[in-house]
C-alpha cells in the first residue's frame, strides 16, 4: 500500500488496540453474505354470507418448521435460524406495518339476504324493493364473482327442499343475468334445509331460512 506500512508492536494495550484498527484498515474483509429475507404471514378475519365471523386458520410450513395460525390477526415470522415466531398482532399494527398492502387488497365482499313466498321461488316483496341496490353494487364491481346460495326451511320433505333451493338460487341468477351480467360469473348453490338463519323443529315454517344468500366480490 502506497505511504503506509501495517507493523505489530506490543507497548501497551491502548497500542494493541490502535494496532488492531490500523491493521483493520490495512485490508479490505470479504463482503458479508446478503441477509435472507424474513418470510412473515398474518391470518385476517373472514365472515360468511350473514357477516358472521368464519372460523379460518393456515398452516405455515418451511423445512422441518410448521405453524398453524387460526385466530384473526395470528401472525409468525421466521427467524435467521430457520425457525418461526409466533405471535398475535394488533389490527393498529397490521395496519401501520402493511398499509401499502392493505390499500390495493380487493375491495370486501358485498351481501344481500332475499326471502321467498312459501315453497315458491318468487321473492317477497320486501326483498323484491332490495333488486335495485343489489343490481347498482353488482354493476360496480364489473368482471367480478357472484355466488348465490338457496335456502329452504324445514317444511317438506328433505328431498324437495333441495331442490326449491336450487331453483331460488337459480332465479336470482336469472334476474341477474337479464340485466346483463354474464352467466360465467353466477355460481348457484342450493342447500336445503341444512343452514337455518333460526334452527327449529321439522315442519315448522320460518320466513327468514327461505332465502337466498348472494356474495358479491
Amino acid at each position: 500500500m502506497s505511504g503506509r506500512f501495517c507493523f505489530p508492536t506490543r507497548t501497551t494495550s491502548l497500542a494493541s488496540v490502535l494496532l488492531a484498527a490500523w491493521l483493520a484498515g490495512c485490508s479490505t474483509p470479504p463482503p458479508a453474505p446478503p441477509a435472507k429475507p424474513k418470510t412473515v404471514v398474518v391470518l385476517l378475519p373472514q365472515n360468511d354470507a350473514q357477516g358472521n365471523p368464519l372460523a379460518t386458520a393456515v398452516r405455515v410450513e418451511s423445512g422441518t418448521e410448521a405453524v398453524t395460525l387460526d385466530k384473526p390477526f395470528a401472525l409468525t415470522e421466521s427467524t435467521p435460524d430457520g425457525k418461526w415466531q409466533q405471535r398475535t398482532a394488533s389490527i393498529n399494527e397490521i395496519q401501520a406495518r402493511y398499509s401499502d398492502l392493505l390499500r390495493v387488497q380487493p375491495p370486501s365482499p358485498e351481501r344481500f339476504v332475499l326471502n321467498f313466498v312459501t315453497g315458491k321461488s318468487q321473492l317477497t316483496p320486501d326483498s323484491e324493493k332490495l333488486l335495485p341496490e343489489l343490481i347498482r353494487q353488482a354493476q360496480a364491481r364489473a368482471g367480478g364473482e357472484i355466488v348465490v346460495t338457496g335456502h329452504t326451511d324445514r317444511v317438506g320433505k328433505a328431498e324437495a327442499n333441495d331442490a326449491l333451493s336450487l331453483q331460488r338460487a337459480n332465479a336470482i341468477a336469472d334476474l341477474l343475468k337479464g340485466q346483463g351480467f354474464s352467466g360465467t360469473l353466477i355460481s348457484t348453490i342450493g342447500r336445503g334445509e341444512r343452514e337455518p338463519v333460526v334452527p327449529t323443529d321439522d315442519e315448522v315454517a320460518e320466513p327468514r331460512n327461505r332465502r337466498a344468500d348472494i356474495v358479491i366480490r
